[in-house]
């Protein structure tokens, strides 16, 4: 049976096309469009009900060592270009991987305090990675708590999202100060100290992280279910005089193509997780090739014969191919992998060779993009920045180019003060 988030009756009273996904019914897109709503998102605002996702709650004495024998990222040299070890107030981004060096899920990992830590996983997940963390764990006082169906989650992402949360924020200009990109402040819950951190004008208490999945400058919203409908109802408000839209799955698809975000169980999965573009959620090597610590799945990495390569691509329009039916071709003609996603980032285009985006400080005059399609392939072979290989669907064939980063001129990690 489907589930709906909390915020279902407004998305079908307001032109949203629903449809299954992870268990949910959930907006594919409304009325205004999926173009309008991508674009949205990098010109002014987008509004994503994202209370599908999953959370567990990891607290007890020993949290830490479980989650750094349990997650790839480097929990002790993760955060900023000098890689100090996580503190209460940041967030991190990883994977769990099963004995084999594949993925169970990715995560955001966010310390609450020493000993408590929030995984925010993918939908239906909470209970596979609590399972997973639960059986691993080797001190009994840790506690573990799938909070699936209990938690309420926005995405507010653009260049207007400080504005408009500064309207229903209590205390704006405290919450903005020194809030970096994946950071956050305040608590859903009203029993936690951090509660008092973060507040609305009406003094619903409210875990806000500074992160998102579009690439752009935003905040992810947590609050309890019962109070997800009457926040989303302010944002939407405060938020239209500054172009707000409300936008569904098929947009947030092609934003976080465009921004080189894998989405779990398609882009990353049960292969080894390696030689792709999120290494940095791995621990480091050292000079002999090994990691900077032990974590499950370490030992099957290390021992690939055969691997396999997770890689972006751009075309040169915006064509697509299908992802089931596709494959990559090299200039031979010889099949050489499939096609993991492909989508239209509808924000960027290209002049006399390179990617510009409507964000792009010096696009040409007149710049008008079309979009261009991108995504990701997994293929045998290695392949270089700048190589062509060509999707072929049938009798359809579409050149694509072998990239290192897709749309440009992004702003998620921009100082906040630009944005205020």
């Amino acid at each position: 049976m489907s589930k709906k988030t909390p915020l279902f009756k407004w998305h079908a009273g307001h032109g949203g096309n629903i449809v299954s996904f992870g268990d949910y019914q959930m907006p594919l897109w409304y009325e205004a469009g999926v173009k309008k709503e991508h674009l949205s998102a990098i010109t002014s605002a987008g509004l994503f009900d994202t209370s599908h996702m999953a959370a567990v709650i990891v607290k007890g004495t020993g949290s830490f060592e479980l989650l750094q024998r349990c997650f790839t990222r480097d929990l002790n040299a993760c955060i900023g270009k000098e890689k100090s070890p996580i503190v209460s107030g940041r967030c991190v981004y990883g994977a769990f991987l099963n004995e084999n060096g594949g993925v169970i899920d990715d995560a955001i990992i966010y310390q609450i305090t020493p000993d408590e830590y929030i995984a925010v996983v993918n939908a239906g997940m909470g209970n596979v990675v609590a399972g997973h963390l639960d059986a691993h764990k080797e001190d009994a006082s840790i506690t573990i708590t799938d909070l699936t169906d209990k938690l309420g989650k926005i995405d507010i992402q653009g260049p207007m999202s400080p504005k408009i949360l500064s309207k229903i924020l209590n205390n704006p200009e405290t919450v903005f100060d020194n809030i970096a990109y994946f950071s956050f402040k305040g608590h859903f819950d009203s029993t936690s100290l951090q509660s008092q951190q973060v507040k609305l004008l009406d003094g619903t208490p409210v875990l806000l992280s500074r992160s998102g999945y579009t690439g752009e400058i935003g905040f992810e919203i947590f609050v309890l279910p019962e109070s997800t409908l009457k926040v989303w109802e302010m944002l939407m408000d405060a938020g239209e005089a500054f172009g707000i839209t409300p936008c569904g799955l098929a947009s947030r698809d092609s934003l976080r193509s465009g921004a080189v975000l894998p989405l779990s169980h398609q882009d990353i999965g049960e292969w080894p997780y390696l030689n792709h573009p999120w290494e940095f959620a791995l621990p480091q090597r050292d000079q002999e090739n090994s990691f900077s610590k032990n974590f499950l799945g370490m030992d099957a990495l290390l021992k690939i014969e055969s691997p396999v390569f997770t890689l972006p691509f751009v075309g040169n329009d915006p064509r697509k191919v299908s992802t089931e039916h596709a494959v990559v071709m090299d200039d031979k003609g010889n099949k050489i992998g499939t096609i993991l996603t492909c989508t239209t980032d509808m924000a960027i285009g290209k002049h006399n060779g390179r990617i510009y985006s409507i964000a792009s400080p010096d696009k040409p005059e007149g710049f008008t993009p079309r979009g261009l399609s991108c995504g990701f392939l997994k293929t045998t072979i290695a392949l270089n920045s700048g190589q062509s290989v060509v999707l072929k669907e049938g009798k359809r064939t579409i050149p694509v180019t072998i990239v290192s980063d897709i749309r440009p001129d992004r702003t998620a990690r921009k100082k906040l003060n630009d944005f205020i």
